[in-house]
């Protein structure tokens, strides 16, 4: 603190010689100002003994907020992509933070047997329904804000943190998604199960036909066939022109025939901005819709509690107290204000959800439901 003051002291004392052409008495007295705090805060501890300044967000956050805004405007942040990931993921609203298990048939009865004259039937066998437990976590961040801060601000810098608070809950919980599939278990999952759920090739029309019929031979756990169809292709940010140019195409692109593009429209393209990737080794991921053959490739786990992400503040532990002046009317004070020993207004963003728990199949809530290719083959 005592750093940050001295550093504070010669900034404004630079600002008045530059700018403001203040007589040399007038720069001292500046002086006197800072060193008269430096003098109070001497010898006094940050907290109690053992452990760490209360504040997360210290004014060296700041430095164009709290110090070199001088003239002046404010200008607006950059505009974010958005992971459209709804439309895969499949919701699971959960009571508690405790393990939820759903048991998923995967599987008919035997088929029948023929029986002669005088012949008895067989026992038949059922497969058991497969545990797929699910358990929600918190998320948050918390942020303290002095109150000098939040009263000097007189170019709005802090008006839309609620906002930013509120972006960071989403984008957290959009990245927690995209790891779904991209963690290197669920990865590996996939490949472990062989050329009809995974492929090296880059993204074309043809390999996209080859997920597809991936798809379409799909079976249970008895081995008999079921309906699988290629809805979602997950790309990487740099294939959005490549995947505009197949479904645009009346003809397969990649050929120097007419043959007839039979994928243009037949599927959903999702742009993950967070898949990691360097062209042209961009990989992607087909999945199946929940929606159309009951085949959940994930789950996001959310408290049934909690639809929302929460911005939630410390309450004060100050009172209006009577004037001091006049002895007579309480002065009006603010709802904002922090907390007794420092003004600090602390508030906090907070979450819950979670997906799908197992060591050995990474974050698939079903693999029928998912294609991967690593696009290490042109």
């Amino acid at each position: 603190m005592r750093k940050i003051l001295a550093l504070m002291s010669e900034y404004r004392q630079e600002q008045l010689r530059v700018m403001e052409g203040a007589t040399p008495e007038r720069i001292a007295e500046t002086g006197d100002y800072f060193r008269h705090l430096d003098d109070c805060i001497s010898g006094l501890k940050p907290t109690s003994a053992g452990t760490d300044v209360a504040e997360t967000m210290h004014a060296a956050d700041f430095p164009q907020a709290l110090g070199t805004f001088v003239s002046r405007q404010l200008v607006p942040g950059y505009t974010r992509k958005r992971f459209d990931y709804e439309q895969f993921v499949k919701t699971r609203p959960v009571s508690n933070y405790n393990p939820h298990t759903d048991y998923q048939s995967r599987a008919g009865l035997d088929d029948m047997e023929w029986m002669g004259e005088k012949g008895e039937a067989r026992a038949g066998s059922v497969v058991d329904a497969v545990a797929r437990p699910v358990q929600i976590e918190d998320w948050s961040k918390q942020f303290d804000f002095s109150w000098r801060a939040l009263v000097n601000d007189d170019l709005g810098y802090f008006q839309d943190q609620a906002f930013k608070m509120g972006q960071s809950a989403r984008r957290t919980k959009e990245k927690f998604v995209s790891r779904l599939y991209t963690n290197a278990t669920s990865i590996a999952r996939l490949v472990a199960l062989g050329a009809l759920y995974w492929q090296s090739g880059q993204l074309t029309t043809n390999r996209i036909s080859e997920a597809r019929m991936a798809f379409n031979q799909r079976l249970d756990a008895r081995g008999e066939p079921i309906n699988a169809r290629l809805k979602y292709i997950i790309h990487h940010s740099g294939l959005v022109d490549t995947v505009r140019v197949i479904r645009q195409s009346a003809f397969i692109p990649e050929l120097a025939t007419n043959a007839a593009n039979v994928i243009a429209g037949d599927f959903v393209p999702i742009e993950d901005p967070y898949i990691v990737g360097v062209a042209p080794v961009l990989p992607w991921w087909a999945l199946a819709d929940y929606r159309d053959d009951n085949i959940v490739p994930f789950v996001l786990a959310e408290w049934s509690n909690m639809p929302n992400p929460l911005i939630i503040r410390k309450a004060s532990d100050m009172e209006s107290m009577t004037d001091i002046r006049t002895g007579s009317s309480p002065i009006s004070m603010s709802p904002m204000l922090g907390d007794y020993q420092t003004n600090n207004v602390e508030v906090k963003v907070w979450d819950t959800w979670g997906t799908y728990i197992d060591d050995t199949e990474g974050n698939w809530y079903d693999t029928r439901g998912g294609y991967y290719s690593d696009a290490t083959v042109a």
